[in-house]
């Protein structure tokens, strides 16, 4: 891989957060606030909670989206923490139709019917449809639907873009060893963390990964850790949102953080037990862009499922966290013999 693959990751990378940024302010203008109601109205029942949160982050594609959304209702008094709390997680599980869908760039058939499945197929022609209303409408419906159609055509073309770019990767000797070194559990999880911080997108890192997987070096071993490294870092963004918001925003900011810091360990001891004792096999082999995808939603899945019934205690432990501010102590008077 020479310097003139990278500048064309960087600006595959470039295209494909371009693309999901577009898409999701389309698909939001389009539903005209229609988003937000949802949300503040399912969320009274924590099951409906992670449903509306899970179809809003799949709707416009972004889990810190709707993470901040939510950071923003609380600070507002709109929703209460633990409202926000079910929302959050379902938001986590909602972030993994991204890689669904990408993951279907990597469909393999001489059939015309599963060859015009993959999004880089049909993506030609959405572009130029978007285009189209884009130029010749001055609806405004239509102008968001443009929005959706040309942010979805970039995005698969941006993620198209680094495939092609990272393929070269593979007869890199250095980078091959790299990535058997983030077959070590802490190292690929914190190689995930710091990816997904950076690029402040985990449906775009988990992009890279899948991009890279094209290459056929990244094992299962390798593509674990990290995904769950990933994970932990989508929530940079929502800590940031809080800064300078009240304590109950960095409260749901904190329950954002803790629900994948206590997932992702949970999911890491419980796994690398299994594996100790049973061996997985599948940890050798090269992973896709599907096996990434399926981790990616198993461990959300499964962390929502076994932290739900606890989430008053993910707000209990926020609570403890961000402390409220008593009131000033009184300096104890002075006897009359003191100076």
């Amino acid at each position: 891989m020479d310097f003139f693959d990278l500048l064309t990751m960087i600006g595959g990378l470039a295209l494909f957060l371009y693309g999901m940024n577009l898409l999701g302010e389309g698909l939001s203008r389009a539903s005209g606030g229609g988003l937000e109601r949802i949300l503040g109205k399912l969320t009274g029942n924590p099951v409906k909670a992670v449903l509306a949160g899970a179809g809003v982050t799949a709707v416009i594609q972004s889990s810190s989206a709707v993470t901040v959304m939510v950071v923003g209702f609380v600070n507002s008094g709109i929703m209460k923490l633990q409202q926000a709390a079910g929302v959050i997680m379902g938001a986590n599980i909602g972030t993994t139709a991204t890689a669904w869908i990408l993951s279907l760039t990597s469909l393999e058939s001489d059939s015309v019917l599963v060859r015009l499945c993959r999004p880089t197929s049909f993506s030609p022609v959405l572009a130029m449809t978007g285009v189209l209303f884009l130029m010749l409408s001055k609806s405004e419906k239509l102008k968001n639907a443009a929005s959706i159609l040309l942010g979805f055509s970039i995005l698969m073309f941006g993620m198209d873009t680094m495939s092609a770019a990272a393929k070269p990767l593979a007869q890199v000797p250095e980078f091959v060893s790299a990535l058997t070194r983030f077959s070590n559990p802490v190292l690929g999880m914190l190689a995930g963390l710091v990816l997904t911080a950076v690029i402040q997108s985990s449906s775009a890192s988990v992009g890279i990964l899948q991009a890279l997987c094209a290459t056929g070096t990244v094992g299962y071993g390798a593509a674990v850790p990290i995904i769950l490294g990933q994970n932990i870092g989508t929530c940079v963004t929502a800590m940031l949102s809080a800064i300078g918001a009240s304590r109950n925003a960095k409260k749901a900011a904190l329950v954002h953080l803790y629900f994948n810091v206590i997932g992702v360990f949970l999911f890491l001891g419980v796994f690398y037990a299994a594996d100790a004792v049973a061996g997985f096999p599948f940890l050798e082999r090269a992973a896709d862009g599907r096996g990434i995808a399926a981790i990616h939603s198993a461990f959300n899945v499964l962390a929502t499922l076994c932290l739900l019934p606890f989430s008053n205690l993910l707000v209990r432990l926020a609570d403890l966290t961000v402390r409220e501010k008593g009131p000033a102590r009184k300096a104890p008077a002075k006897s009359c013999g003191e100076f």
